[in-house]
């Protein structure tokens, strides 16, 4: 049951500037109240009114956890001169708010309100003084009126101080007129939030500022899923169902958000000559026409004798003692004489032995290299299969940070077009994981001239972000591609490596447990499947393969139900992570987080900060950027200030308040998706039937894949061979390759007419 307390803040213990957190001692009539809560601009010595309810904490005893607080200014007496001496106003410390409350008394407080500029009236207030403390007064009654004006459309107290703070006196005009601004200009209000709050201003149901925000909304949703462009009836149709308006409306919200350059509708020449209407974003659809610019930029041919190219070739097989198969060697002479290039291939296939072959290829000709892949661990495992240093695109292009967490668009790169790279050349793997916002940008970071060499499976999921690069750069023809085919015979004593070729294909695996590093314990009962993948995780595999249950990793095909993450994860923290009066926790957003979790950041924020410790715990190198898929440990885990800090890979360590945690998800179990580009030492695999769009041959690929010396699959045979089977891929509206058969169109008919036949 909500009770009220009210009185002066007597010390604050810990505050989190970004969110509000506070942790504070509270002096009321009954004494002292320690009281926790999200709130705004708070001072020691401010007089409050709070709503909440009492609790009593495992190790901190008693707490006040404020659901609702308004800041007050006393009305009169010890009251109100301890408010004005307690430093809430810069300018007026003790002796001064004596001074002003002996000079005008019981009009004290009016003064302060209404003729702060009379304060010259005390002697060492000057005018200037006295009118800075009148802007401090006046601003916070504006900002305590704001917060209470958006609290009655259910915006939370952090949220309405960003609104306040970017609107000021203005945001009454703005919430009144257009509430859907608010999703425009704010990250953190979409259009759900801005809807409801037009609602009860009465905005009405067919405004244009609706309809607008109502497209916008979908569009970035359609994006969220993976697609850059969406069929034109298709957007109308989901536009009627979501604003519940005509079809007339939304067409001319098309129109009207076309012609203001906010979506670009083209209607496009399919192969069988029939015409389809796409809409895009418009910064997605130039996205992916200057990615196309750039690729069809850097596909040149570049100088290189082909039998020098082989005897160098050559040498370096004698000296590595190494055998490269015609494709690997036809891979090398392919970098060597291109400036961008693709490698593809399967696992087993000896992409990696070619890669270092490249690499010393390049440094004979005393070519500088950059490595790199889209994630921490995908760039780790890069550097310990070639011994050269690789590092993340993101650090490679130097991140410095935006103005949105989560929008890729905002995110600013220290390496661009004005700074590109200064590597000779770069070879980026793990390509299936790139989305079409980070190749533009590394992209845009490389000159004409320098070598681009671009590693990975096809046959993989596609990015988490949107796009479909690798696939669209293959089929749009950007440049030379090789792909690896023959199994190597080290390779070829893997059942994994053969098993996943052979689920590739659509053939039939044998699950005859006879092999000793692939497995399938056919299970049908979820219970016994939960119990028998927490066995293997904690129990039996780390003794097999030799590691941490730590380091064995469950993947599933979903998020929700038994066998999902959500349901797994808290049954895998429960009995590999106990609860421990020695260990910290924090509660947040209904999961618990405790020190020795394995954790996972689920959506990019580009301004976070990490640094990396040296010995005794110093702080050495640091930067920002903490990303979708990242996985950590968390070594600290404390509810008394509300914070975490969670060490990923690199040594990197980054302290998460209370507002960020709904940034960081349980990672015993991870959905198949967010596992890309992650080789664990061993994988557990719970498969029951699932949606026919999700139980594909590609999602079974590539959760087979991610095991490096064991993988085990628990449940349906049935399911298993049906996935083999479904041919099905992610449908992905994408468009990149249609842009580079364009350019590369333009780009040839500008040769011939400069060449003309003779």
């Amino acid at each position: 049951m909500a009770e009220t307390i009210s009185g002066y803040i007597e010390h604050i213990i810990f505050r989190n500037e970004e969110n509000g957190y506070t942790v504070m001692t509270v002096e009321t009539d009954e004494g002292e109240t320690t009281c926790v809560g999200n709130l705004a601009q708070v001072h020691e010595g401010a007089y409050i009114e709070a709503e909440g309810e009492k609790t009593v904490h495992a190790l901190y005893g008693p707490q006040f956890h404020i659901g609702r607080c308004v800041a007050k200014v006393p009305e009169k007496g010890d009251a109100f001169l301890r408010y004005l001496g307690s430093g809430a106003i810069k300018g007026i410390g003790e002796k001064t708010a004596k001074k002003i409350i002996s000079h005008f008394g019981s009009d004290t407080r009016r003064i302060l309100m209404e003729e702060p500029e009379r304060l010259s009236e005390i002697k060492g207030i000057s005018a200037n003084k006295a009118r800075k403390i009148g802007e401090q007064i006046y601003e916070q009654s504006q900002m305590q009126n704001a917060l209470i004006y958006l609290a009655q459309y259910g915006i939370s107290l952090t949220l309405g101080v960003r609104i306040y703070h970017q609107y000021q006196d203005s945001l009454y005009e703005i919430l009144q007129k257009n509430p859907y601004q608010l999703a425009e200009d704010i990250d953190g209000v979409g259009f759900r939030i801005a809807d409801r709050i037009a609602e009860r201003v009465g905005i009405a149901n067919d405004s244009e500022f609706r309809i607008r925000s109502g497209l916008l909304y979908c569009m970035n949703r359609i994006s969220a899923e993976g697609h850059t462009w969406y069929p034109l009836e298709t957007v109308i149709r989901e536009g009627c169902d979501l604003l519940g308006v005509g079809e007339e409306e939304i067409r001319k919200g098309l129109m009207d958000l076309s012609v203001d350059q906010r979506l670009t509708v083209r209607r496009e020449m399919l192969p069988d000559g029939s015409v389809e209407a796409r809409v895009f974003t418009t910064q997605m659809y130039y996205l992916e026409v200057n990615t196309a610019r750039m690729l069809c930029d850097l596909n040149v041919i570049l100088e290189s004798d082909a039998d020098a190219v082989e005897n160098r070739i050559r040498q370096i097989e004698n000296r590595e003692k190494i055998e490269l198969d015609e494709l690997q060697k036809k891979a090398v002479a392919t970098a060597a004489g291109n400036g961008l290039m693709i490698l593809t291939g399967g696992p087993g296939t000896g992409k990696t032995t070619t890669i270092n072959t490249m690499i010393r290829y390049f440094l004979s000709q005393n070519l500088s290299i950059a490595l790199a892949a889209p994630t921490g661990r995908a760039a780790k495992r890069m550097m310990e299969t070639t011994g050269y240093e690789a590092s993340t695109i993101h650090r490679l292009l130097e991140i410095e940070g935006g103005a949105g967490d989560d929008r890729p668009d905002r995110s600013r790169f220290a390496r661009n077009a004005e700074t590109p790279l200064e590597a000779d050349v770069v070879i980026i793997d793990e390509v299936s994981m790139v989305d079409i916002y980070l190749m533009h940008a590394l992209l845009s970071a490389i000159v004409p001239g320098t070598r681009l060499i671009l590693v990975g499976d096809v046959s993989q999921l596609p990015s988490v972000g949107p796009g479909s690069v690798l696939k669209d750069m293959i089929r749009g023809g950007a440049c030379e591609i090789v792909k690896l085919e023959h199994i190597f015979r080290q390779a070829a004593k893997s059942d994994i490596v053969v098993n996943a070729h052979k689920i590739n294909r659509g053939e039939e695996v044998c699950l005859d447990n006879r092999s000793r590093d692939f497995f399938f314990l056919e299970r049908q009962d979820v219970r016994v499947i939960q119990k028998v993948t927490l066995v293997l995780v904690r129990d039996k595999l780390p003794g097999y393969v030799g590691v941490d249950p730590f380091d064995i990793q469950v993947l599933t095909p979903m998020r929700r139900g038994p066998l999902g993450v959500e349901q797994l994860n808290e049954i895998l923290q429960r009995y590999i992570n106990p609860p421990s009066p020695r260990k910290g926790e924090i509660e947040a957003g209904g999961r618990v987080f405790r020190e020795g979790d394995k954790v996972m950041q689920i959506r990019n924020d580009y301004q976070a900060e990490w640094t990396v410790r040296g010995q005794y715990g110093i702080a050495g190198q640091s930067g920002q950027g903490v990303f979708n898929g990242d996985m950590g440990k968390i070594t600290m885990a404390d509810s008394a200030s509300g914070t975490v800090e969670v060490t990923f890979d690199e040594a990197r360590t980054v302290l998460y308040s209370s507002g960020q945690l709904e940034d960081l998800e349980l990672a015993y179990a991870v959905t198949i998706h967010k596992s890309q580009g992650s080789e664990y030492p061993a994988v557990v695999i719970p498969l029951l039937a699932g949606p026919a769009m999700l139980m594909t041959r590609n999602l079974l690929y590539t959760a087979v894949t991610r095991a490096r010396r064991c993988v085990v699959l628990v449940g349906s045979k049935e399911t298993f061979h049906g996935m083999e089977q479904n041919e099905r891929e992610q449908l992905r509206y994408t468009a990149l390759a249609d842009r580079i058969r364009e350019i590369r169109g333009i780009m040839q008919k500008s040769e011939d007419s400069l060449n003309p036949p003779t």
